[in-house]
C-alpha cells in the first residue's frame, strides 16, 4: 500500500552541505551595520575583522597562544596556503578517505612532489590514525564532508610528535570537539557549520606551526596570496585583521552575526548538541527502515554534520538514478534541497545536520523521504 503524503512540511527545506542553512534567526536587515563602501584597512573595518578572529577563538576555545587568520578562497585557500607554506621540511603522511582529502594528496604528489606515504580508505571507512608516523607531517580531514565519516577522537595523536598535523576541519568546526593540543594547523570556512557566506577561510596555527614558518623556507615559489612570512618572520597583521587581500565586509558582518547566534544557543557545546540532535533523528529513522543505511561503516565514525546515506533495497537496479530521482522528488516538493550525494561519492543522499538546521525540520523531512522512496520503488 502506498504511503500517504505527509501532512507536515519542513519550515526550512535547506539541507545542503555547503553553502549550508543560515542561522534560524537570520534576517538581511541585520547586516545593516556592515561598513560597506569603506576600506577594510580603516579603523572600523579592522575592528570588525579582529572581532571575527577573537569571537572565533572564544566560541571554539582556541588557546590564546594559537594564531587565527582570515584568508582568501574559503577552506581550500586556507588548507593549500598551509600546505604550500609549511610542508617539505620532512616527509609527509597523506591521509584520504573521501574526495577533499584526495584533493590534498594531488597537491603534495603532483604539484609539490614531496617525499610522502599515502594512506587511504574507501568511502564509508576511515584510515587507522594510530598507524601513522607522527614524526612526519600528517595531512588529514577531521570530517569527510562527502563520505559522512569523521575521526572519532584525537587520542592517538601523540603529544610529543616531531611533525606537524594539518587538519581540514571545515565541516567539523563548531559541531565537534577539536583537540587543539593535537592540531598544529586547522582550517575551516564560514559557509559550513555556521551557515556564513562563502569565499573566506580561517587558518589556525599552533606555536609549533609558527616556529616551522619562521625556521623553514620551502624550495618552491609562493604566490603573494600564500605568503605568511616576510624576512623570516610571521606577518603578524594577517592574524590581527590585516588580511592578505580585500575581504567582503558584508560577509564579515554576516559571520559576526552567525558567531553571536552560536553564542546565544550555548556556544560550542550548544552547537554540538544541536548537530547531535539533528543527526540523531536520522539515526533513529535508519534503524526503523530496512531500505536505507549509513555510508559510514563504523557507528563510532558517523558524522553529525554531513550524514551520508545509501539505499539498500535489492529491487534497486541503478543506485545512482534511483537516488537522483528521490532527491529530485523531494526538491520538487520543496521538502529538501540539494541532498544528492557528492558527485565523486557512492550513490545515495547527503543530509546536512549542522547546528543551523532545526531538528523539527529534519523530523518533518524524514516521513517525506519514506514517501519519496515508496513512490520511486513502485513507479
Amino acid at each position: 500500500m502506498a504511503i500517504k503524503t505527509p501532512a507536515t512540511r519542513p519550515a526550512n527545506p535547506r539541507f545542503s552541505s555547503g553553502p549550508c542553512a543560515k542561522p534560524p534567526t537570520f534576517d538581511l536587515t541585520k547586516l545593516a551595520g556592515a561598513p560597506l563602501g569603506r576600506s577594510h584597512r580603516a579603523a572600523e573595518g579592522k575592528a570588525k575583522l579582529l572581532a571575527a578572529i577573537e569571537i572565533t577563538r572564544e566560541v571554539l576555545g582556541v588557546p590564546a597562544n594559537y594564531r587565527i587568520g582570515i584568508v582568501p578562497a574559503s577552506d581550500t585557500g586556507a588548507y593549500e596556503m598551509a600546505m604550500w607554506s609549511l610542508l617539505g621540511e620532512r616527509p609527509v603522511q597523506m591521509v584520504a578517505w573521501e574526495s577533499f582529502g584526495a584533493g590534498w594528496v594531488t597537491d603534495v604528489v603532483k604539484q609539490l612532489k614531496i617525499e610522502h606515504s599515502l594512506h587511504t580508505a574507501d568511502y564509508g571507512e576511515i584510515v587507522d590514525m594510530a598507524t601513522l608516523n607522527y614524526d612526519n607531517d600528517v595531512c588529514f580531514t577531521w570530517n569527510g564532508t562527502t563520505s559522512g565519516v569523521r575521526v572519532p577522537s584525537g587520542d592517538v595523536i601523540p603529544a610529543d610528535r616531531a611533525g606537524l598535523t594539518l587538519c581540514d576541519a571545515t565541516s567539523a568546526a563548531f559541531a565537534m570537539d577539536l583537540p587543539w593540543d593535537k592540531l598544529d594547523v586547522t582550517t575551516f570556512s564560514w559557509q559550513k557549520v555556521l551557515g556564513g557566506e562563502a569565499a573566506h577561510g580561517m587558518l589556525i596555527l599552533s606555536p609549533r606551526a609558527v616556529d616551522r614558518l619562521e625556521s623553514y623556507t620551502p624550495p618552491w615559489p609562493l604566490p603573494k596570496i600564500f605568503r605568511l612570512t616576510k624576512g623570516g618572520k610571521l606577518i603578524d597583521g594577517i592574524f590581527t585583521g590585516a588580511t592578505i587581500n580585500t575581504p567582503s565586509m558584508l560577509c564579515v558582518e554576516d559571520y559576526l552575526l552567525a558567531l553571536d547566534w552560536a553564542k546565544s544557543v550555548g556556544g560550542l557545546q550548544g552547537m554540538i548538541a544541536r548537530a547531535d540532535a539533528n543527526a540523531g533523528a536520522i539515526f533513529t529513522f535508519v534503524e526503523t527502515h530496512d531500505w536505507i543505511d549509513f555510508l559510514a561503516v563504523d557507528p563510532a565514525t558517523r558524522s553529525n554534520t554531513s550524514v551520508c546515506l545509501k539505499f539498500t533495497d535489492p529491487r534497486i537496479t541503478d543506485g545512482a538514478a534511483f537516488a537522483k530521482a528521490v532527491a529530485k522528488r523531494l526538491a520538487d516538493e520543496d521538502i529538501a534541497f540539494d541532498i544528492g550525494a557528492y558527485r565523486d561519492a557512492p550513490a545515495g543522499l547527503r543530509i546536512w545536520c549542522g547546528g543551523t538546521v532545526e531538528t523539527a525540520d529534519i523530523e518533518a523531512m524524514l516521513p517525506w523521504l519514506a514517501w519519496a522512496f515508496d513512490a520511486e520503488i513502485n513507479s
